[in-house]
């Protein structure tokens, strides 16, 4: 394909219609110090030379910490399975399954995919994955939206801020109103997060019973892990229910691939968006697998497209549904426990000198408050190879930067000393009682 460059009055064209002058005001928004001066690009090096030069980079990367760090993506262990079925040839270089006969392999993968995810969050339909937790929290919004044709969206205070800034960006441009509370009168839907993004537990079944009076959909954020204990979104009345998959057999990737998971009641499986995957068989009566009801942009008319979600993450799809055969339903509940147990261990020892400030049960997180500033015990502790967890202060100050938070205005949580702690199966008795005198040792 031949290069066709842009010319001097293209360029000046473009500038015109966006309203700024030069290349240089269009990139005034960038600190300076991150512009780049000039190349300064070396001579090439031979393979060995290359070799040696990027094993010596690699080693200047800090491995085998120990983390206590949550806020949405957690260091669970992978079993070994995971990785050697996932990277198989036959999924790994599959690219998408538009063609059924050629494609049955992957495409039974996303139908058991969608079938483990409905039997753990006990809701009717899935849809093929979708990008991320956040992702899928937008997209059930916008469902409510269509379904119910009103435009108010409440937010139950305690979501992600990080989802919540995605949600804000998605809908910057649409006809929507974003409030906080859970009275369901006169919205498209009620999100609330279980548990939140501090680790509280929350049983929504009389808010979703009031959504349904009021003609509102009740939207619930899950965590899977927590599943393994806690009260199912279909078990409290979820008419759509998402989350992040990552937990799932993905490993912690500086924020992804990662997995959006959907999951809704029957009667809204049309207006679903994404792909979904459907059993079916042939003439001669032999079980098949097909795409349906793929309401994309991509197949059909834009304005009935049900998004415009472009593809699905098959291969992190793939290695949920291997995590989730491979852990069963006893051992998701031990996993679960295993965090639970631990999580708690942690609180009790916290306890006898720092204040826990969550007001509810938690599953494996929790906030405590230090009687000096997070990021700097965080400074401190982490030269030890253990990252304790996050500094809520700085990051409810960067989120208030990018969109207005009252969540985050009125909240408790968010002082100078508040530290978000996560603890997953992972983290081992000894790791735990290292972390409590680290903390300890560092406030003094």
């Amino acid at each position: 394909m031949a290069w066709i460059p842009v010319t001097h009055n293209d360029e000046q064209e473009m500038l015109k219609v966006i309203g700024v002058s030069s290349i240089n005001a269009l990139f005034e928004d960038i600190p300076p110090s991150f512009r780049l001066k000039e190349w300064k690009i070396p001579e090439g090096l031979s393979e060995i030379d290359a070799y040696q030069h990027l094993s010596a980079l690699s080693q200047r990367n800090k491995v085998g910490c120990v983390s206590f760090i949550g806020g949405g993506f957690y260091d669970h262990y992978i079993p070994a399975v995971v990785d050697y079925l996932s990277q198989r040839g036959e999924f790994s270089t599959a690219y998408t399954p538009y063609q059924p006969e050629c494609a049955q392999g992957t495409l039974q993968a996303i139908y058991e995919y969608q079938t483990a995810l409905c039997r753990l969050t006990d809701m009717d339909v899935a849809n093929a994955s979708l990008y991320d937790g956040g992702t899928a929290l937008f997209e059930a919004i916008m469902l409510a939206v269509r379904v119910t044709g009103k435009r108010k969206i409440r937010i139950i205070p305690g979501l992600n801020p990080i989802y919540e800034q995605m949600i804000r960006t998605h809908s910057a441009n649409l006809d929507l109103e974003l409030e906080y509370g859970q009275n369901p009168e006169g919205c498209a839907c009620v999100v609330g997060a279980t548990p939140d993004f501090f680790g509280n537990l929350h049983d929504f079944t009389e808010i979703a019973q009031k959504c349904h009076s009021a003609g509102a959909l009740m939207i619930i954020q899950f965590y899977p892990i927590a599943l393994g204990l806690m009260k199912t979104p279909g078990e409290m009345g979820a008419d759509i229910a998402v989350g992040e998959g990552q937990s799932l057999g993905l490993p912690l990737g500086f924020g992804g691939p990662y997995l959006g998971l959907f999951t809704a009641r029957k009667e809204y499986i049309r207006k679903m968006p994404g792909r979904i995957c459907a059993m079916t068989v042939d003439k001669q009566g032999n079980r098949g697998f097909v795409l349906t009801l793929q309401a994309r942009e991509q197949h059909i008319r834009r304005e009935k497209a049900m998004s415009n979600v472009c593809s699905n993450q098959a291969l992190c799809a793939l290695r949920a549904l291997i995590y989730l055969c491979e852990v069963g339903k006893h051992g998701l509940i031990e996993i679960a426990h295993d965090c639970y147990c631990k999580t708690e261990y942690l609180k009790n020892k916290l306890t006898e000198f720092v204040s826990i400030i969550n007001s509810k049960p938690t599953f494996n997180e929790f906030v405590v408050r230090l009687p000096i500033s997070a990021e700097k015990v965080i400074q401190k502790i982490k030269q030890e190879g253990v990252f304790p967890g996050i500094p809520l202060k700085s990051l409810f100050e960067h989120c208030k930067q990018q969109v207005p938070c009252k969540d985050l205005e009125d909240n408790i949580y968010g002082k100078e000393g508040d530290l978000l702690i996560a603890v997953t199966e992972k983290r081992t008795l000894k790791e735990l009682d290292m972390l409590v005198e680290l903390i300890r040792k560092n406030i003094s």
